[in-house]
């Protein structure tokens, strides 16, 4: 039997879990399903339980599909959705709902840390500003609004490291993950002092931080009992579910850019020192690879642009048959422009309230005038985080390494390479965070001496686009033309939200 590794990531929908081996073979997966609680408007809750759960029947699905032991498995990495609070008692004891990335109650907080800290600390700290989604905002809403709960806590963990503490008994973070709580100091990759007591959240609460593939513990013999796995398997750092998914790409070195075209859109770049966008529009995280760190650029409705779209004008119809028609369409649209900001937008804007638009509708232009218009205007919005990327200091890209479901479309890889005017390829693996994740054990045990030799082993290129210079040069005029919407239209966007 050949070594394997198994990646677990513990996303929002559900736990999956991902056996690889040596050469990046994907011998089994099996997801298992969270629920989420939205008890009021904007909070989004899970149960902890659940992901765990989720964990052990996933864990031993795969063990069963794959036909093989415990023992088999030689290492175990983690990743999962970023940001989530986890607040425990000196027991162990999840005292309350996890409060996840994506709920929004914590606008006061934000504001709050941003006059605490001040914007110019804490941007040049921990290399981001203080939004929603991150976690220490969430610690201060509970300490505001539930004292009874803050008084019991004696741990905070982020939702996979709470699957890590019932595999290992251990308390740990990796860094790709905990600099996404905006409590680390970015540049020596560890807890900011500074900032965790100008916040006044007592330093005991926080876990011991490791690289991605550093060994954080190893499996109990209750764990092994619960889910299949052997005693005494090592378990390491893992990443965030970006940070996993570009290590699952091969985006690990600088010049290599991930862009993953799924609902949402994120655009990755690994960076050499850890660089920071002058004013935090880019966040700028620890990378899971060890010594790196990456600049993330996200934007908000990607493919899901096309899917509201897809689902309003042209219902039932398969994305194939819609995009055909869009491929015998000019560049540009002839004139027509989409802004894809249907649920607000982070990167470049971080503005909840900007709105979607088309922009210079005629009586010329038809729906395969409007569908390529949808794609070309996710483009350019991707385009954004690039421009960012490049400007804040990360010098030539080399290859954009593109994934997710709007990937799939040939039509849309080409306009995302004319656009962006540079290579485009797909990869084999499709597993994504859960195959970095495997990837980042397989190097903690040894296996591989680096992420980098990791990904050279099991990760290929497959299909190449090139950008085509006509098209380039029309693209260029367009996109001038399509950040110019957003400043003109803020006022706008302002006004109806208040109707």
């Amino acid at each position: 039997m050949k070594s394997l590794f198994l990646g677990i990531d513990v996303s929002t929908t559900g736990s999956k879990a991902l056996l690889v081996d040596e050469q990046g073979t994907v011998v089994a997966s099996a997801v298992s399903e969270h629920s989420i609680s939205t008890p009021k408007p904007l909070w989004s809750e899970q149960d902890p339980q659940e992901w765990w759960d989720a964990s052990q029947k996933s864990i031993r699905q795969v063990i069963k599909e794959a036909g093989i032991k415990g023992d088999d498995i030689k290492g175990i990495g983690l990743t999962g959705q970023m940001h989530g609070l986890v607040m425990m008692d000196a027991a162990g004891k999840v005292l309350r709902p996890a409060i996840l990335w994506n709920d929004q109650r914590t606008g006061e907080e934000c504001e709050e840390i941003t006059r605490m800290v001040g914007f110019e600390k804490l941007l040049a700290l921990c290399g981001n500003k203080a939004l929603t989604g991150f976690t220490a905002p969430k610690i201060l809403w509970v300490r505001k609004h539930e004292p009874e709960i803050y008084a019991k806590t004696a741990h905070i963990l982020l939702p996979k490291d709470y699957v890590r503490l019932q595999l290992t008994g251990d308390y740990a973070v990796d860094k790709a993950d905990g600099s996404g709580m905006i409590l680390f100091d970015l540049k020596k990759r560890t807890w900011s002092k500074e900032i965790i007591d100008i916040l006044e959240i007592p330093e005991s609460w926080l876990p011991k931080s490791f690289e991605g593939s550093e060994v954080t513990g190893v499996v109990t013999a209750k764990a092994a009992e619960l889910t299949g796995l052997k005693a005494g398997t090592p378990v390491v750092g893992g990443g965030g579910d970006q940070a996993a998914q570009a290590v699952g790409v091969g985006a690990v070195t600088p010049g290599i850019v991930a862009l993953t075209l799924g609902t949402s859109g994120v655009v990755f770049a690994t960076t050499p020192s850890p660089l920071i966008e002058p004013q935090g529009r880019l966040h700028a995280f620890c990378h899971s690879v060890p010594g790196a760190w990456h600049f993330m650029g996200v934007m908000l409705s990607a493919a899901g642009s096309l899917r509201w779209y897809r689902d309003t004008l042209a219902p039932g119809m398969n994305y194939d048959d819609l995009l055909a028609p869009a491929a015998d369409i000019p560049a540009g649209s002839e004139g027509l422009l989409f802004l894809p900001y249907l649920t607000g937008e982070r990167t470049p804007h971080p503005d909840p309230l900007a709105r979607g638009a088309f922009v210079g509708l005629t009586i010329r232009h038809t729906k395969a005038h409007m569908t390529r218009s949808v794609i070309e205007g996710v483009s350019f919005g991707l385009r954004d985080s690039m421009e960012l990327i490049k400007n804040a200091g990360l010098g030539k890209i080399k290859q954009v390494r593109v994934s997710g479901g709007g990937a799939r479309s040939p039509l849309w890889r080409q306009m995302l390479s004319d656009v962006m005017n540079s290579e485009l390829v797909t990869v084999n693996t499709t597993e994504g965070a859960a195959f970095g994740a495997a990837l980042l054990a397989g190097v903690g045990v040894g296996t591989w001496k680096s992420v980098e030799e990791s990904c050279n082993a099991t990760i290929k290129t497959l299909d190449k686009t090139t950008a085509n210079p006509a098209a380039v040069k029309t693209y260029e005029k367009v996109y001038q033309q399509y950040i110019a919407l957003y400043p003109a239209l803020k006022p706008s966007f302002t006004g109806l939200s208040e109707l």
